[in-house]
């Protein structure tokens, strides 16, 4: 028998197995131990328990993480920005839209207020991958204490937070927050994230984002901030309802401490030089919280005006500028304005509306424009909350004899043609015409017929009779038969197109009957003024408009700047504005004289005695103002007479010329 040695030496002893009927020993309570002892646990059982514990979270933790996306879009509130209106000089007139914010590109901050926003909430922004596990361990702590979790965010998490997220401080949306952020700062630029993270971040006195905050508390730009300035605004970061110093002693006291403690931790981390820091010693103390600016007195209509100017004259779609972000630089004069304003609430404190029932339901419009279209000035009622209709723009009130000088110029334009077949003959400022009472009409086949087979005659206004008298005298005088026979002989089909061509919309012009020349047509008040404008540019018209420039999130929006062009021959705008400093001269505007050398215009009434109106300009400004009775209920026009205490049967009213009169000499 041979015997084989047993591999490497060892011995093995055959395993006896258990005796029928017994069980296996527990390792747990452990066996052999009593007392407490049994339930302490080996150190292999610990570790194995921890290993688990790790492998269970660690995947719960990769599954939600993997299942973690970050949506498409962006809180409404992340991306809804206000429409800001600015007056002609820069300085904000309005803003629209229910969140004060406007985006701003990173390059337009300067850099060290950027480094202050660093210092204050993430000096490692830079180098950090979204998150920071020290400050989560932190965050967490504190939540479980109820403390404050700003200070375990980074710039990321907090950008993360504010666009996509809400403000719970819950652990799962903090897991959340984490898992987005680690995934954005590998999908977005470090710039990109701290740009979006400046514009959306919540600076207090109602605003989001720097931009709006820098006008809020510094009234400037913010590419116009120091970083003192912007030190103070990085410690809004932290709490804005804590630090903005208008709210109290106590809170001016926290403003300082930390506005002192941004600028050191920009000193520790090399982004401010000593010399620098040693110049900023006083505290920036930021403005008075501004007043809320809204839409109230005559500030809606001029909003609304710019509003419609930019729907029609760019690109933009109604619902993308109710998205907001965008900067409408208007055309509005501040100080013209003022004045306008002033003297439209002068007219009507002359009137008496409890004692006077003539002075009910009074309506007045008023528009200024320069010869270059800009319309500067306009007066569109009391009060645009109480009345949100603009009269300014309005095409309810006919133009009366305002619209005469049209008739004119289309005259001397075009001529006139007195018999069927015959050519046209020229006409002249001294031409001569009959200005008697109820002459008849006639048409280059003879009478003119009304539809109940009566011969249309002319009226004057009073009935009276001027006999012969030039179309010159006829404009400034305002006689009516010379110019209803006048747009006979033209023909009120070129007496519309030159209206239209001098910047009257076609649209206003209505039915073309012999009253026509007498403004049956109901133009605005912004394009009356604008025509007349043609007479004082020697016949140059430009299109009216309200916005000189438009900008969203720092770029400039295309928006339509009309071009000015040669609508009348110089030689009919000047015997036109002839005609028009004739009537302030020796005419029915003889008022207007008041507002100085070179004034020209016009009066207007209708013949119904429902409406009055005064057009006229001096040098590059032409005003028009309007006044109507409308009914509230029927909006049909009522009759002026008695308007303002005036004597019954008396024609028209003063009001439109003296409100005239007097914003022109102001402005």
């Amino acid at each position: 028998m041979i015997i084989r040695p047993r591999p490497y030496g060892l011995r093995l002893r055959k395993r006896e197995a258990p005796p029928a009927g017994s069980r296996l020993r527990p390792a747990y309570p452990r066996p052999g131990r009593t007392g407490f002892r049994r339930w302490v646990p080996s150190w292999r059982q610990t570790l194995g328990l921890l290993g688990l514990a790790v492998t269970v979270v660690a995947g719960l933790l990769t599954v939600m993480f993997l299942r973690t996306d970050i949506p498409a879009d962006l809180n409404a509130f992340a991306t809804q920005q206000d429409n800001v209106y600015y007056w002609a000089d820069g300085s904000e007139m309005a803003r629209t839209g229910e969140v004060d914010r406007q985006d701003t590109p990173l390059d337009q901050v300067p850099e060290k207020v950027r480094w202050a926003a660093l210092a204050a909430e993430n000096e490692t922004f830079y180098s950090d991958s979204g998150v920071s596990p020290s400050g989560m361990v932190r965050a967490v702590s504190r939540m479980a204490t109820g403390g404050d979790t700003q200070g375990g965010s980074t710039i990321t998490q907090q950008y993360v937070k504010n666009a996509y997220l809400n403000q719970e401080q819950t652990f799962s949306r903090k897991l959340t927050e984490m898992f987005m952020a680690i995934k954005l700062d590998n999908r977005m630029s470090k710039d990109e994230i701290l740009e979006q993270y400046l514009n959306t971040s919540w600076y207090g006195r109602g605003t989001y984002g720097i931009q709006r905050a820098a006008r809020a508390y510094y009234g400037k730009d913010v590419s116009q901030l120091n970083v003192s300035e912007g030190a103070f605004l990085a410690s809004l970061l932290k709490g804005a309802a804590l630090y903005d110093p208008a709210a109290g002693a106590e809170n001016h006291k926290r403003a300082v401490e930390r506005w002192n403690w941004v600028l050191n931790r920009m000193v520790a981390t090399g982004r401010l030089s000593q010399q620098e820091r040693a110049r900023y010693t006083h505290f920036p103390e930021p403005l008075a919280p501004p007043k809320v600016i809204g839409l109230a007195g005559q500030t809606g209509y001029l909003v609304e005006t710019a509003r419609a100017y930019v729907l029609a004259h760019s690109r933009v779609s109604e619902r993308n500028f109710a998205l907001g972000g965008y900067q409408i630089r208007t055309t509005f004069e501040k100080k013209r304005m003022a004045a306008l304003t002033r003297a439209a609430e002068q007219a009507r404190n002359g009137l008496a509306p409890d004692r006077r029932p003539s002075d009910r339901d009074v309506r007045i419009g008023a528009a200024s424009v320069a010869t270059d279209g800009r319309v500067v000035a306009l007066y569109g009622g009391p009060d645009y909350l109480e009345q949100g209709f603009n009269d300014a723009n309005s095409s309810a009130v006919p133009a009366g004899t305002a619209f005469t000088p049209f008739v004119y110029a289309a005259a001397l334009r075009d001529g006139v043609r007195r018999e069927r077949g015959k050519p046209r003959a020229p006409v002249t400022p001294a031409t001569l015409y009959d200005g008697d009472n109820k002459i008849s009409l006639l048409t280059p086949e003879g009478p003119y017929w009304d539809r109940s087979g009566k011969i249309v005659r002319a009226v004057n206004d009073g009935d009276e009779s001027w006999g012969k008298i030039s179309l010159k005298d006829a404009v400034a005088r305002s006689v009516n038969t010379p110019m209803l026979q006048l747009g006979m002989d033209v023909g009120l089909d070129r007496v519309g197109t030159v209206a239209t061509r001098a910047g009257l919309l076609e649209s206003s012009l209505g039915e073309q009957r012999p009253s026509f020349s007498l403004g049956t047509s109901t133009p605005s008040t912004i394009r009356m003024a604008d025509a007349y404008a043609t007479f004082a540019a020697k016949g140059r018209h430009t299109e009216p408009y309200s916005v000189a420039g438009l900008r969203r999130n720092g770029d400039d929006v295309p928006v339509e700047r009309p071009e000015p062009e040669q609508a009348l021959p110089p030689r009919v705008a000047g015997a036109v504005d002839e005609a028009l400093r004739e009537a302030v001269r020796v005419g029915t505007a003889q008022q207007a004289r008041a507002a100085g050398p070179g004034t020209a215009g016009k009066t207007g009434t209708a013949q119904d005695n429902k409406c009055a109106w005064y057009v006229g300009y001096r040098d590059s400004l032409s005003t028009a103002v309007s006044l109507a009775r409308i009914d509230s209920r029927t909006q049909e026009l009522l009759q002026l007479d008695g308007i303002g205490g005036t004597p019954d049967g008396t024609v028209g009213s003063s009001l439109p010329i003296e409100l005239w009169t007097r914003y022109m000499t102001a402005a």
